[in-house]
């Protein structure tokens, strides 16, 4: 089971056209009774919808020529990793490690992340961000704003 727990990057095969053929499967089936991995020994085993999901979005990636890495959450990133994970400088990540946003271990002079940790902070940003812009969007609606841009004044 060990060997299920690495992380692991998939990239898209050269020929594209059977994993076509498989993403229009997975995809032009409406939302499956329950589906079924079939082993080469006949066997059948269900699979759960949010494996399912996962699936179809991995092999749509793939079709698209996307590479997909797997990994647990408890996998250890250096400090480059994570800001590349983050689309962020590594003098960033490492004054959001400082400043305690993502939580870190040191080990010598090397600081490591945790995945998850780093997912968490990915959705904690995204999730403020959201609400930010909401909040915006709303203060701009009781404000009058969209009703002044409406109709674009003529410049000739």
């Amino acid at each position: 089971m060990s060997n299920a727990l690495r992380e692991r990057t998939v990239l898209p095969p050269e020929d594209l056209a059977a994993l076509t053929r498989f993403a229009q499967g997975l995809t032009s089936v409406e939302a499956p009774a329950k589906a079924q991995l079939i082993g080469p020994d006949g066997a059948r085993i269900e699979i759960p919808d949010d494996l399912y999901g996962v699936l179809r979005d991995v092999v749509t990636a793939l079709t698209e020529g996307m590479a997909i890495s797997i990994a647990p959450h408890n996998t250890m990133l250096t400090t480059q990793e994570a800001a590349d994970l983050l689309n962020i400088s590594r003098p960033t990540l490492v004054r959001l490690l400082s400043e305690g946003e993502i939580p870190h271990t040191t080990r010598g002079r090397h600081r490591r992340v945790l995945l998850r940790d780093v997912l968490d902070y990915q959705e904690r940003t995204r999730s403020e961000r959201r609400q930010t812009l909401d909040q915006l969007a709303a203060e701009a609606e009781d404000d009058g704003l969209y009703d002044v841009t409406a109709t674009p004044k003529s410049t000739r």
